[in-house]
This record gives structure tokens, C-alpha cells and sequence, in this order.
């Protein structure tokens, strides 16, 4: 029988206007920031209940995870990727968080794709 060890909740390409950056322009003009975060939990007992009360309610952990984007600025990507952990991890039955913070607008005079920070917290 599966431990849930390996279960996953995955919200991509959320997308929140905030003012994070080192620069000037970046806190008074905002650019939008793009959020991928997967949750590490044992998705059992939501399959067993079929009942959102047993899992993550992502809806709630989008709101969340938004209201970090749109809030108090911050210098670093760094920084924000890790108060988005924090969100995620508040919820005891998440093992792990992974969050990317995409910053497609970055302040680079040469073109890019994109850039974005990974970080990996866990449970301690």
C-alpha cells in the first residue's frame, strides 16, 4: 500500500502585481511576478473523504500566497520565494513546499526568457 510519500499539490503561473526590487522604478512603477508552488503532503485521506477539509483548499492557499505578492516589499526574489514558503508551511499537513517566484520583468538590458528563484523548505 502507498505511503502518500509521494502525493503532490501543484499551483502554477500564479500571477500578482507586486513592488519587489532593489531598484527605485521597481517599488514606485510594480511588476507582475509569476508564482509556481508544489506541496509535498499525504493526499489519502482527501481521496478516502472526498471532502476539501482533509487536503489543501488550493483556492485558499492562491489567496494566500497573493496577498505575500501584492504586500510588503522586499529587495530579493530570495526573500519573497521564502515568505511563500512560510504560507505554504502553514498548513501542518504539508511536509515540503517547493516555490519558483518568477520575475519575467527583471530590470536586464539584454533579452531573456525568464528569471526565477527555487527554493525547497521543509518540515522542521
Amino acid at each position: 500500500m502507498s505511503s502518500g510519500r509521494n502525493d503532490r499539490i501543484a499551483l502554477r503561473g500564479l500571477t500578482v502585481r507586486g513592488f519587489h526590487g532593489v531598484f527605485d522604478f521597481e517599488r514606485r512603477e510594480g511588476q507582475d511576478f509569476v508564482i509556481d508552488v508544489e506541496l509535498e503532503l499525504d493526499l489519502r485521506p482527501a481521496a478516502a473523504s472526498d471532502d476539501v477539509a482533509d487536503t489543501v483548499h488550493y483556492g485558499e492557499l492562491a489567496e494566500g500566497l497573493a496577498a505575500v505578492v501584492a504586500g510588503e516589499p522586499v529587495n530579493l526574489i530570495e526573500t519573497l520565494a521564502d515568505r511563500l514558503a512560510a504560507v505554504c508551511l502553514a498548513d501542518g499537513r504539508v511536509r515540503a513546499a517547493t516555490v519558483t517566484v518568477h520575475k519575467p520583468h527583471a530590470p536586464i538590458p539584454l533579452q531573456f526568457a525568464d528569471v526565477a528563484v527555487v527554493i525547497r523548505r521543509e518540515r522542521s
